[in-house]
């Protein structure tokens, strides 16, 4: 019996906790998308209040877990606040309304930043000090570190701010998405004259925004280990702003945007230059959250919700200092004693056995898991198709690449040699937008011929594809991955990669490229799916094959591992499944909208999620197909968005060993980790697995195993 098996008859032996209600027949078929994904958040976070994690990894999972609570507002509360304000009537699958949904997300979101504030405040900075990494309080520094820091202030500080005065001829300033801003009111003192003229007694609100081009946190002297807040210093020495004035106690906030860019492709003469127009509006999109230090006086709290159209509910109190992914700069310090033992990614042996790296593959398909194998693999495959002089063209589909990326430099000197080089880049990637303009351009004017896609859709898929001359024909050699051509990324994602000289899979690439960059119908393809052309309804018929296996007596089993599920109409094909009596096995990263555990439903299916060290970006999906297993890999979600309105691709993995490897190594030893793994429950909440089982040990970490087992 294999490991997963096991592991399944464990699951459902667990006891229910007691404060788990039985799910009703009126409950909704679905959890809320938005709560979902903020109970993915909250996973984050428990990795940060994990005491066997490092101290630095902890500060660095709190850094991350504000990343995403600040997305999290920009795009999902301001969304729900858009419909709210248009009086949008529709529910959510749940059944919530957006009124509701905020109200929902409010309270959570309370919860979680409650509890990050503790977790750094009383436990990260203070064990930090006690290892000797220090963030010290301003008033805790001895007489001759003030004044030190005072002339600091004068040199590097005091020449780059700009106070700013609210008056009847100054108007509240527009106060910049994310930044740390200092508030506090002036006040004219009594009976002073300026000018010949008596001032009059009145006070000002004052806005001082907390320069970015300075480091937030300064150092102590020339300690490489103490530092304290910029905005500490700013603060004390405030008087130093507002000569012959009386400055007021000093309190910070932070405002949150909407930056949700709306792209209306459909209107636009020019993608690239219509993208650029909105990026220069979602600096100034409208306000959606006020963080506060809790001191800030009602009256100001007030005074800044008003300014900027917030309701008292947009307002969230954070103890502690605002912006903690500034606090990331004490990451760099040279402690490794507080971080994860460092690891070097294996260069599988098949790769430095042959000539090159098209010798590799054209003797069968290989297969990477990164960050375990080494990205140069992927680097060096394209390299190589740069300066082999007998490839002929390279195609690359470029989603997210990074500003240090080497790939769009390979293809630029790819260009210059002659090659036909085509790059799709997707121009519309949320946050990378300006690094793929800056890419686009470069490139373009290199030569290559760069293209933006389809109308109306985003092109997710990971493909490359290279054609090399041999002899009288053209061979054609493909690399799909479920990540992004990002080496940075790829130290930090797990993601697979799939190398293949298989001649219908390179056929199906080449009528895949023509797709995306002419003007072409395609709707079949031999071996891959395609969203949003064929992939639906392959998924559908390969849940149907299960359900018939079911019936007739023979194996049927499903496991896939993603990162997102919301599509409703896949939830309910995986129903079907469960109630046909066909056991899913879903690894889930973040949002799932399906509910598990439900008798009658889908007490089939059991929902787990894996947080760790590295962001699980992972996609692979394992049919038993009555005993003639079938594994695929690729960049699909099973979302709406991934089925309908994005190209994406997934391929089949077909060498033996390949597959045995993501059954019965990478799937299994997810559904095995009792250690960063959480379960899904059917009131939405995730449960620790339960540790001590006789057929793993006491406790394995996924993530950890994988270090020391590399594919080969």
């Amino acid at each position: 019996m294999s490991t997963v098996v096991k592991q399944q008859t464990r699951i459902h032996e667990f006891p229910k906790r007691a404060e788990i209600e039985p799910v009703s027949s009126r409950s909704p078929l679905f959890f809320n998308r938005e709560l979902s994904l903020l109970e993915f958040h909250a996973r984050v976070l428990e990795e940060a209040l994990d005491d066997r994690n490092p101290l630095l990894e902890r500060l660095k999972f709190l850094s991350i877990f504000s990343s995403n609570l600040d997305e999290f507002f920009m795009i999902r509360v301001s969304g729900l606040k858009e419909e709210l304000e248009h009086s949008v009537s529709v529910v959510s699958a749940d059944g919530l309304t957006p009124a509701e949904q905020l109200a929902k997300t409010r309270e959570r979101v309370l919860v979680v930043v409650e509890e990050q504030a503790r977790c750094l405040r009383d436990e990260v900075l203070p064990q930090l000090k006690e290892a000797g990494l220090s963030l010290i309080p301003y008033e805790s520094l001895s007489h001759h570190e003030k004044e030190s820091l005072k002339d600091y202030f004068t040199e590097k500080v005091f020449p780059v701010l700009t106070p700013l005065a609210v008056d009847p001829s100054h108007p509240f300033p527009y106060i910049s998405p994310l930044s740390v801003n200092i508030g506090l009111m002036v006040h004219a003192p009594t009976g002073v004259r300026f000018k010949g003229r008596r001032k009059r007694e009145e006070s000002r609100f004052v806005r001082i925004k907390v320069p970015s081009v300075v480091p937030r946190l300064v150092p102590i002297g020339s300690s490489k280990s103490r530092f304290v807040l910029l905005e500490e210093i700013i603060e004390a020495n405030i008087q130093t702003l507002f000569p012959g004035m009386n400055p007021g106690p000093c309190h910070r906030f932070r405002v949150t945007r909407d930056a949700d860019i709306e792209i209306r492709e459909e209107e636009a003469e020019d993608l690239l230059s219509l993208i650029q127009q909105e990026l220069r509006k979602r600096r100034f999109g409208t306000p959606v959250r006020l963080e506060i230090s809790p001191d800030m006086p009602p009256d100001m709290v007030e005074y800044l919700t008003t300014s900027l159209d917030l309701e008292p509910d947009d307002v969230y109190v954070f103890d502690g200092p605002l912006h903690i992914q500034d606090l990331m700069e004490l990451y760099d310090c040279d402690r490794p004693d507080l971080k994860d033992a460092p690891f070097t990614p294996s260069v599988p042996e098949w790769y430095n056995e042959h000539d090159t790296i098209f010798d590799a593959i054209r003797e069968k398909d290989r297969m990477l898991h990164h960050p375990y194998d080494s990205y140069e693999c992927v680097t060096g495959f394209i390299n190589q198709a740069v300066e082999d002089p007998d490839v002929v063209a390279i195609k690359i589909c470029l989603y997210r690449t990074g500003p240090e990326s080497p790939i769009p430099p390979a293809l630029i000197r790819a260009s210059e040699q002659g090659k036909q080089v085509t790059a799709l880049i997707e121009l519309k990637a949320r946050f990378d937008e300006e690094h793929n303009i800056e890419w686009a351009r470069k490139l373009d004017e290199a030569g290559v011929h760069v293209v933006y896609g389809i109308l109306g859709l985003k092109t997710h898929g990971k493909l490359t594809l290279v054609i090399r001359r041999e002899g009288d024909a053209l061979k054609r050699y493909v690399h799909i991955a479920s990540g992004n051509y990002n080496p940075t990324t790829s130290c930090t994602y797990t993601d697979i990669g799939l190398f293949t000289a298989d001649d219908e899979v390179g056929r199906d690439a080449t009528e895949l490229f023509n797709y995306l960059t002419g003007f072409s119908e395609q709707i079949e393809y031999r071996k891959l799916m395609v969203a949003p052309v064929n992939m639906r309804e392959k998924l559908n018929a390969l849940f149907d094959r299960e359900i018939a296996h079911k019936r007739a007596g023979r194996p049927a089993h499903i496991i896939a591992k993603f990162n997102r599920l919301a599509d409703l109409q896949v939830i309910e094909k995986l129903y079907e499944v469960s109630r046909a009596g066909v056991q899913v096995d879903l690894i889930v990263r973040g949002i799932c909208t399906l509910r598990p555990g439900i008798p009658g439903l889908s007490e089939n299916i059991t929902v787990r999620s894996v947080v760790g060290r590295f962001l699980e970006h992972s996609r692979v999906f394992w049919f038993s197909n009555g005993g003639d297993d079938e594994v695929y890999i690729g960049s699909a979600d099973w979302m709406a968005r991934n089925l309908k309105h994005r190209i994406e691709v997934v391929a089949p993995v077909i060498n033996s060993k390949s597959k045995r490897y993501l059954r019965d190594v990478l799937l299994d030893a997810y559904l095995t980790d009792n250690t960063k793994a959480r379960e899904l429950q059917p009131d939405g909440s995730y449960a620790p697995i339960a540790r001590g089982a006789e057929s793993f040990g006491d406790s394995f970490d996924s993530q950890v195993y994988f270090i020391g087992h590399s594919i080969d």
